[in-house]
């Protein structure tokens, strides 16, 4: 089981984060921080594309990238420019609970009759599945939350990444531990 550190007051956000973006969204998700104006996008935050997933934050505060399971690597690009551009520094990415990425092999048949109802050849929608399905998998949540982080931590050294599990029963962001060294 993975470890998930649970924010539920001040103290609880980490000294690293504390003083960031990213201990923002944790005051304004989890702590019920007074929303302030916002100027500029100050974090990058990659999420899943599930819609049961909603973020307390305050307009202008971020640059908000979904993609299913937080799965940036076909979004890097994308990344770049969020901090090439818009400046951003810190990133939160926010892995969730009953992601529909996991396990995908499972829903082989769910989506291929969900492509036929809407007119694909069965055909054509099978080898949609087949070629597109292994690139978007993630496996479990958790350990797909860590290797993406350190991902963009060896592509953007210079930035802070912080990895994150949206538990959807409770609607709150957990910080989650770092795995140790050499995992």
């Amino acid at each position: 089981m993975h470890r998930l550190k649970s924010i539920d007051k001040e103290t609880d956000i980490p000294a690293c984060y504390a003083s960031t973006p990213i201990g923002d969204l944790l005051r304004f998700h989890n702590l019920a921080a007074a929303l302030r104006e916002i100027q500029q996008a100050e974090l990058l935050i990659g999420m899943c594309m599930d819609s049961r997933k909603s973020l307390r934050i305050p307009d202008n505060f971020a640059f908000i990238l979904r993609a299913g399971g937080a799965n940036l690597r076909y979004s890097e690009f994308k990344v770049s420019y969020a901090v090439a551009v818009g400046g951003v520094r810190h990133i939160a990415l926010i892995g969730h609970t009953e992601c529909g990425m996991v396990n995908l092999i499972a829903r082989k048949k769910i989506v291929v009759d969900g492509l036929v109802d809407v007119g694909w050849d069965r055909e054509a929608a099978e080898d949609h599945f087949t070629t597109f399905a292994p690139m978007v998998e993630i496996g479990n949540e958790a350990d797909f939350i860590y290797s993406e982080t350190k991902r963009l931590r060896v592509r953007y050294p210079r930035l802070t990444v912080a990895p994150f599990l949206y538990k959807v029963a409770d609607n709150r962001l957990y910080l989650l531990a770092e795995p140790p060294l050499g995992d």
